[in-house]
């Protein structure tokens, strides 16, 4: 962990010092442009202008902010120095046209091939000085991975002959992995056990977390026969709250079906499981729309939610909002806020969920709850951060754990935060009971499997409609 620190603060001391080194030169550039007797007055024209301090403060910030929304930080061992290089390019593109169209367009030109110059000039300077650094980097540090001086704590899990075939293979390769296998895992008593000459075995598949945490484990590799395959979702289910790589020896179908993809990890090709269900740059894209959207839907619901809380008092005695302990993100809890839809003390401390035709629900609350009005208040929720505008419902833990009885995957939702509304919550409508939580839970997996920007937007625009035409349910 001290060494992957060690290289991120290496990486972007390099980009800072590369988006410092593009701004200096290109500012003197634009000055000798426009005039060629520039350095014969170097400190009037460079040194006394406050907009080259300036840049010199901003222009760095700009591109590190930019690289960090593009995830370049975020797995600094085993890349790509190809795909490096495809990222570099488009980040740099992209981050040139912006600052170009910002702040250059308006600059002092001889004639308006300059401006193609300009851009020209600043994409390459801090492509150049962005990339070289980096693949210096990146080639020292797969370098150090080939020779064995970088090596990742690795548990292999399963023991019969897949696994012995894929340890044999691991230690082999040549050049070498990275790849540290201190142990194995038995799947089931019944299973055989040939890996016991080779390595020691750790435990169980129940023992897994405590064999994760107590041996430092960074990568898993799935080696089972496909009997056993039902068993991914369980350690899938088990390590989600960590950042271990998964990976998983394919078997014939896969290769057919088209799921696998290339690694360097074996002399075979392994399936990767990611549970990062959306790319960096779409997770901030999706945090800054939520900000952004709750802000304007908080502005222009004003009057309605004056209009709802008078409707709330005069529905029934007690507060306007209601709040109610859930679980969020990676099991954290957080207070929902909602408009009151039932009269106080509706659970008398047990929990209960609603149905059609509640009793506890008050008749202003049975109209905000088919136009789904009395969630509008966790907008809030949203800007604060315990929440988005579109994932799974937030549960309680009451809840959780007995749908978690009958469908262990819910804990799966755990890895993204809870929605103001959910593909679930427009094809099903609130639930009325644990089975049809689990019922609910098949268009939430769906969710999270086919979970982009673009969906989002198809299940807010379905979401307006029901309000509009009040056939929630």
């Amino acid at each position: 962990m001290a060494n992957k620190r060690k290289l991120i603060i290496l990486y972007v001391l390099f980009d800072f010092l590369a988006a410092l080194a593009t701004w200096v030169i290109f500012f003197i550039f634009r000055k000798y442009n426009v005039d060629n007797q520039v350095f014969n007055n170097f400190d009037a024209t460079i040194l006394n202008d406050n907009k080259f301090y300036l840049g010199l403060f901003a222009y760095p910030l700009f591109w590190l902010f930019l690289h960090t929304f593009s995830g370049i930080y975020k797995k600094v061992y085993k890349k790509s120095r190809l795909k490096e290089l495809g990222i570099t390019m488009f980040v740099v593109f992209l981050g040139t046209l912006a600052f170009f169209f910002a702040f250059i367009l308006d600059d002092i030109i001889n004639n308006y091939n300059d401006y193609l110059l300009y851009f020209a000039v600043l994409f390459l300077l801090q492509f150049f000085f962005t990339y070289i650094p980096r693949v210096i980097i990146t080639t020292s540090t797969i370098d150090k991975i080939r020779n064995g001086k970088i090596c990742f704590n690795t548990l292999i899990i399963g023991s019969d002959n897949v696994a012995l075939n894929t340890y044999n293979s691991i230690i082999t390769h040549k050049p070498h992995t990275g790849n540290s296998i201190i142990g194995y895992i038995i799947i089931d008593n019944n299973d055989e056990d040939l890996l016991s000459n080779e390595l020691p075995c750790l435990g169980k598949i129940d023992d897994l977390m405590s064999i994760v945490t107590k041996n430092e484990i960074t990568e898993l590799i799935i080696a089972i026969q496909n009997g056993k395959r039902k068993y991914i979702e369980k350690i899938i289910t088990m390590i989600m709250d960590t950042d271990i790589d998964l990976k998983i020896i394919p078997q014939m179908q896969d290769y057919l079906m088209g799921t696998v993809k290339v690694s360097a990890v074996l002399q075979e090709p392994l399936i990767p499981i990611s549970l990062d269900y959306l790319p960096d740059w779409q997770q901030y894209t999706k945090r800054f729309f939520d900000i952004f959207l709750s802000l304007i839907a908080i502005t222009l619901l004003l009057p309605a939610y004056l209009f709802l809380a008078v409707g709330v008092l005069l529905s029934s005695r007690g507060p306007v909002f209601y709040t109610q302990e859930r679980i969020g993100y990676k099991g954290k809890p957080f207070k929902i806020i909602k408009f009151r839809s039932m009269v106080v003390n509706a659970e008398n401390n047990c929990p209960q969920l609603s149905s059609k035709d509640d009793p506890r629900i008050t008749r202003f609350g049975k109209f905000m709850r088919q136009s789904r009005l009395d969630e509008t208040p966790q907008f809030f929720n949203v800007l604060i951060g315990d929440m988005s505008l579109v994932g799974p419902r937030p549960e309680r833990q009451y809840y959780i754990d007995k749908i978690v009885e009958k469908a262990p995957h819910y804990k799966l939702l755990l890895r993204v935060k809870p929605g103001i509304t959910s593909w679930g919550q427009v094809k099903f409508g609130y639930a009325e009971n644990v089975d049809e939580m689990v019922q609910r839970l098949k268009w939430d997996i769906l969710y999270l499997e086919n979970m982009s920007l673009q969906m989002d937007i198809k299940i807010l625009i379905y979401t307006v409609l029901i309000v509009l035409k009040r056939t929630g349910k």
